[in-house]
């Protein structure tokens, strides 16, 4: 007889083999563990480039508008805006070139005997410089003075007998034609004497001329001819070049354009100041001298628009030389009051011209700007900022408008070779 198992009683064989079908092998799980892995580093990846988390990074972007204070601030350097005093000027290339230059030559011909300067020195008006042998004019005087003493002697006794033939004249003793031919000798004798006299004077000069002074104060150059050498009156050569080194002129060119403001300010009777600075210029170089503009040339070189312009130096401080190559700096006028700035706190676009202002909640904003004249670090705003205002210099490329800032205050470098002051005193002028 079978025995009858009741179906609810059977094992599941059916669920059981299907829960063993579903479970996953074991490589089917490295599989799943590598796909979570490789998300959870893609997300790191994507998290750290977007979220900044090193300090360069975090510093690159720019706050948030209104955030205040605190970590979020970016340093910046500033300065202040003032007001001050700044030049207009003209710049210009140009040589120092003497008033005064003399080549000393010879008037006489001779042996030059002695020099009494030494190269280089500093030489005053009617200094006796060389002397040449004065014998050769020395005899030739005493000769025409010797032949000056017969002729008047034959003179002297023409006119005897002119007074004997006027006598005897009146006496109806001689013919008129005796006397007129006497009288005519007596005329022909005084051109003898005079003639002589010329000779005499001749011979003087050329002794004074054996003596070879200075004609003007100066530094004597370099000596071309030594005692013993023959010196001839004709020789293409100088024996020496005197310089006049005190005071010294500057020519130097200036373009066309700016010809007008330099004639309105001569016209008007003004002494424009003009400074002398070496090859390297106004910015970097040393400042030589200071003078005034005397003259402009008469007419415009048309092949580069410029035209040539006159200072002259007082020079006292001797460091203008000759022929030395100079930078000029005509001043036209100082503009007194404005408002001066920095000018590397100006910022541009093709459109405008602004400047980014720190208020006094710490935050910058952005301020449109006029400019006017930049004379070295300084430029003048004429609008759009006030004395006083604090513009930033350096970080400006991490602001927008209402960043928050932390202020570095710049030194002020103002009054030196960039011609602004901010006092009342004129500027351009370095002490």
């Amino acid at each position: 007889m079978e025995e009858h198992v009741p179906p609810a009683k059977q094992p599941n064989l059916k669920v059981e083999s299907q829960a063993k079908a579903s479970k996953p092998s074991g490589s089917g799980w490295r599989w799943f563990w590598l796909f979570v892995l490789v998300l959870v580093c893609a997300g790191a990846w994507y998290t750290w480039s977007k979220g900044g988390l090193t300090p360069a990074a975090a510093g690159s972007a720019p706050p948030k508008t209104g955030k205040k204070g605190g970590s979020g601030a970016v340093p910046v350097v500033a300065v202040k805006a003032k007001r001050g005093n700044i030049g207009v000027y003209i710049n210009g290339l140009g040589n120092v070139t003497p008033i005064y230059t003399d080549s000393v030559k010879s008037r006489v011909d001779g042996e030059l005997m002695q020099v009494h300067f030494k190269e280089g020195d500093i030489v005053q008006k009617g200094d006796l410089l060389i002397e040449i042998d004065p014998r050769p004019y020395q005899v030739a005087l005493e000769q025409a003075e010797g032949q000056l003493a017969r002729d008047q002697a034959i003179l002297e006794n023409a006119k005897v007998d002119l007074d004997r033939y006027a006598n005897l004249l009146k006496q109806n003793a001689v013919n008129e034609q005796q006397w007129a031919t006497q009288k005519a000798l007596v005329g022909q004798t005084e051109g003898i004497v005079k003639t002589d006299q010329g000779v005499i004077n001749a011979d003087k000069l050329n002794l004074t001329y054996c003596k070879i002074t200075a004609s003007i104060t100066g530094r004597v150059g370099l000596r071309l001819v030594d005692p013993g050498n023959i010196v001839h009156a004709t020789d293409s050569n100088p024996m020496l070049v005197i310089t006049q080194v005190q005071p010294i002129s500057a020519i130097f060119t200036v373009a066309e354009d700016d010809l007008p403001r330099v004639l309105r300010k001569l016209a008007a009777g003004q002494h424009l100041q003009v400074d002398a600075y070496d090859r390297a210029g106004y910015l970097t170089g040393s400042k030589l001298g200071t003078g005034t503009l005397e003259t402009v040339d008469n007419q415009i070189d048309p092949t580069t628009g410029t035209l040539r312009l006159r200072a002259n130096f007082d020079n006292s401080n001797k460091l203008l030389f000759p022929n030395q190559f100079v930078n000029l700096r005509l001043l036209l006028e100082v503009k007194s009051g404005v408002v001066l700035v920095n000018s590397a706190v100006i910022q541009r676009t093709t459109t405008t011209t602004y400047v980014y202002v720190v208020k006094d909640d710490k935050t910058a904003t952005v301020r449109p700007i006029t400019v006017g004249i930049t004379e070295g670090d300084y430029t003048e705003i004429p609008s759009g900022l006030d004395a006083g205002d604090v513009a930033v210099m350096t970080g400006v490329d991490k602001l927008s408008e209402g960043t928050p800032v932390t202020v570095a205050m710049a030194e002020d470098t103002s009054g030196g070779k960039s011609g602004a002051t901010s006092g009342g005193k004129s500027g351009g002028k370095k002490k």
